[in-house]
């Protein structure tokens, strides 16, 4: 199979497929921003998704990350699993969770193909994580990453979005905690997007500027990534931690790879646009490929960066 490359207008190669596969969640964090899109229509089937992976594969797609709402409330996510990992040229599938439901899915899940995880995890204290997700889960998640770390998925990374005033003071407990599973922390700024726009983001945007030259100073190794411009500080103890901070700093577009698909079928080239989203729902429930690789371009070329 002769295998094409998706490069946008900007020299950016597109390799990574991030598809939502359900608008359902379990929780109801304060600061979700809903994949940047509200889905209006139902969720699609195993097939229809089999239908978009594998015209992305024809075009140099090699990573799919499944996210939601909540991936796992969906009653078929390990069958989904199961079937795009044995797509040809799938080189990488990953998911990103709350965590909640990964202690009784990680094994069963990693049997079927997935190979890495992503778990949102706001805070340790009981009280603070009902106040930011609405519901009292967190030893469940807690067993949950310690799970997917007994089963074998890695990197299992652990998303705290940092919350001034709520969690900001947690980082060190967190990165006690990370270390000792072991996963690797990733601090996420809060961004000014969907329900995290407004009062939200004015009270508890919390600049993380100040943690990274904490970092950078007891680090000692710093990796450097090229998507989002990104570091991984890597600590005396073995901790890992990145620090993922958008919109801040030079390149943060630049090294974007990843291009969206929402819960309701639409190509979305860029988290925080709404101007050029595509419809492929009916491609996908025809299975036309052929079509499929047609928006997929059309996506590509339609990709403005957010800043550069």
């Amino acid at each position: 199979m002769s295998v094409q490359v998706l490069i946008d207008r900007y020299g950016r190669k597109i390799t990574t497929l991030r598809i939502s596969i359900t608008d359902r969640c379990n929780l109801k964090c304060i600061y979700c921003h809903r994949e940047g899109f509200e889905a209006k229509l139902g969720e699609l089937s195993i097939e229809e998704l089999l239908h978009l992976v594998k015209a992305g594969v024809k075009l140099g797609i090699s990573r799919v990350k499944l996210t939601g709402g909540e991936p796992l409330v969906r009653r078929d996510v390990v069958e989904l699993v199961k079937q795009l990992s044995s797509i040809p040229g799938v080189a990488e599938l990953s998911m990103t969770t709350n965590g909640t439901l990964l202690a009784e899915y990680a094994e069963p899940l990693a049997e079927a193909g997935l190979k890495r995880v992503n778990v949102n995890l706001p805070s340790l204290n009981p009280q603070r994580y009902v106040h930011i997700t609405g519901r009292p889960l967190l030893e469940e998640v807690k067993k949950g990453i310690r799970r997917a770390v007994e089963v074998g998925l890695w990197p299992v990374k652990v998303n705290m979005v940092v919350l001034k005033g709520l969690n900001d003071d947690e980082i060190p407990a967190m990165i006690e905690f990370t270390g000792e599973v072991p996963a690797i922390l990733q601090l996420i700024e809060l961004e000014r997007l969907g329900n995290a726009a407004s009062k939200l983001y004015d009270e508890h945007y919390y600049d993380l500027s100040k943690v990274e030259e904490w970092l950078s100073e007891k680090a000692v190794k710093v990796i450097f990534r090229s998507l989002h411009n990104r570091r991984k500080y890597v600590l005396d103890g073995g901790q890992e931690v990145e620090v993922v901070r958008p919109l801040h700093g030079p390149g943060f577009c630049r090294g974007c790879t990843r291009i969206r698909l929402t819960s309701d079928g639409r190509i979305k080239p860029c988290l925080m646009r709404e101007d050029n989203v595509l419809d492929a729902r009916d491609a996908m429930k025809r299975g036309d490929i052929k079509a499929l690789e047609e928006l997929l371009r059309k996506a590509v070329e339609l990709r403005e960066p957010y800043c550069l």
